[in-house]
């Protein structure tokens, strides 16, 4: 079942808790009021001050170049690997990563591109040795590989900086360029302890998400040297994502850096108690990683428990018999956490 499908049973008056996914987040008051304030321009033109900032922002914190504003991190990636790519060539990455499993073929649809899936391990990351064997030889038999995507987080899961290296080894020895998708970077920088710069200099660009976790209503910042980014920008133009007075938007996401990032470890937190509930339950398998908690009832009762706790006011992604992929975001209140808990605790006591 996709991540995205609606949950059986989520008709109800009142919500409490919406535990889908941190993409179900709202701008806060906060939030609201620095869009209504922002000092906006026509971006198509430079002349956006607001969206000038969050890009000049976003650069200084990853340590690279230039960044470039685009409203989704579909899109994001889309145009990353229309950057790095020609017609004919290829990227290597995770058959479950989103640039593979999530965008609709797009870099294929769109770009031409050829996307060579491997297997991801459950740490989050390749095997350096599938990635070796992946890259083609110099034949005109085979598209020219010429990027490897990555992902972190992936399904919530931080990968280390010395998995990261070692996925990376590979490719730069063969000569590719190297792109992360980090919807979810942050998570990732909270969870390993380092800061943005520290993973982003592995990398020739990074996508990050301003949504999610973060709180922003819409947008990804590519960021990568100048180059690429001056490319990038004329693809953006290209597939529909040049933005006149984008200074509203950019106003969310310099609010989010600013107040969004260091709370990240409360989500973090809550997943982990929300772990251990489950654990002491005894209903099902349970994993978690940063804000995600994996819950495979032992009776395979989802879509039931979807039901119940819908009726509690806790949305859930409840479809299927796999894992329920529970995700712990900051519109979360202890009011809803807590409804959340005893809602379990109900139906498994």
């Amino acid at each position: 079942m996709s991540q995205y499908t609606q949950t059986p049973g989520a008709q109800h008056n009142q919500v409490l808790c919406d535990l889908r996914s941190d993409t179900v987040t709202r701008p806060d008051a906060g939030m609201r009021a620095a869009m209504a304030e922002a000092e906006v321009g026509d971006d198509v033109y430079g002349e956006d001050p607001s969206l000038n900032r969050l890009e000049a922002s976003i650069a200084e914190r990853a340590g690279k170049e230039a960044a470039l504003f685009l409203p989704t991190g579909t899109q994001s990636n889309l145009v990353a690997m229309l950057a790095h790519c020609g017609r004919g060539e290829e990227v290597i990455t995770g058959r479950d990563y989103h640039v593979y499993k999530y965008e609709a073929g797009g870099a294929s649809a769109l770009g031409g591109i050829i996307l060579d899936p491997l297997k991801v391990s459950a740490d989050g990351g390749l095997e350096p040795a599938d990635i070796a064997g992946a890259v083609k030889e110099d034949d005109s038999h085979h598209p020219v590989s010429r990027l490897l995507s990555l992902e972190n987080t992936h399904n919530g899961k931080a990968v280390s900086l010395a998995r990261l290296d070692a996925c990376i080894a590979p490719a730069r020895e063969a000569g590719l360029s190297v792109h992360l998708d980090g919807a979810r970077v942050f998570n990732a920088v909270t969870e390993l302890g380092c800061d943005l710069a520290e993973i982003a200099k592995r990398f020739d660009s990074v996508s990050i998400c301003l949504s999610k976790g973060l709180g922003a209503p819409v947008g990804s910042v590519l960021v990568g040297p100048k180059d690429l980014i001056t490319r990038a920008r004329r693809l953006r133009k290209m597939v529909g994502g040049g933005m006149r007075q984008a200074g509203v938007l950019a106003a969310a996401g310099l609010y989010a850096l600013d107040h969004n990032v260091t709370r990240l470890a409360e989500d973090h937190a809550r997943a982990a108690a929300l772990a251990e509930t489950l654990r002491a339950l005894g209903a099902g398998a349970v994993d978690h990683n940063t804000n995600m908690v994996f819950f495979t009832p032992a009776h395979g009762d989802n879509a039931a428990l979807g039901v119940a706790l819908a009726k509690a006011g806790v949305i859930l992604s409840a479809g299927g018999t796999g894992a329920i992929r529970m995700v712990l975001h900051k519109d979360v209140t202890s009011e809803g956490f807590d409804a959340t808990l005893a809602a379990l605790k109900s139906y498994y006591g």
